[in-house]
């Protein structure tokens, strides 16, 4: 049972469903324009957005090719003390054909939830 490693995406980190330490997947969009690189090492920071919520993401490894921002991403890690998800792994989607099925479908949860709450913001 404790090699078992859940799938949340941001509004449920959000939401306070995944304990500081424990072990989980993270998946979601890469939020265009979030990609941070330091220079003259591997480490980049991101944020990962189900269209409702963003976690950021800090991680120290090679990215895989299909890595980038406006696409898919499946994350291996765990929360830091400060709410950032700190990947050991990055798993890069190129296509939402191509998603894990909760992936895509918290996307599309995701994408309801901020068109209601735009819907009922006042203009």
């Amino acid at each position: 049972r404790e090699n078992v490693m859940f799938y949340f995406d941001p509004s449920k980190v959000a939401a306070g469903q995944v304990k500081q330490g424990q072990r989980f997947r993270l998946g979601g969009m890469v939020v265009k324009g979030s990609v941070q690189r330091q220079s003259g090492s591997l480490h980049v920071k991101f944020t990962v957005t189900d269209f409702a919520h963003n976690v950021p993401v800090s991680y120290d490894k090679v990215l895989p090719d299909l890595f980038k921002e406006g696409a898919g991403v499946v994350a291996l890690g765990r929360l830091d003390g400060h709410g950032t998800f700190v990947a050991d792994e990055v798993l890069a989607k190129h296509d939402e054909k191509y998603m894990p099925p909760e992936v895509a479908r918290s996307l599309k949860q995701g994408q309801a939830a901020a068109a209601a709450n735009a819907a009922e913001a006042p203009h």
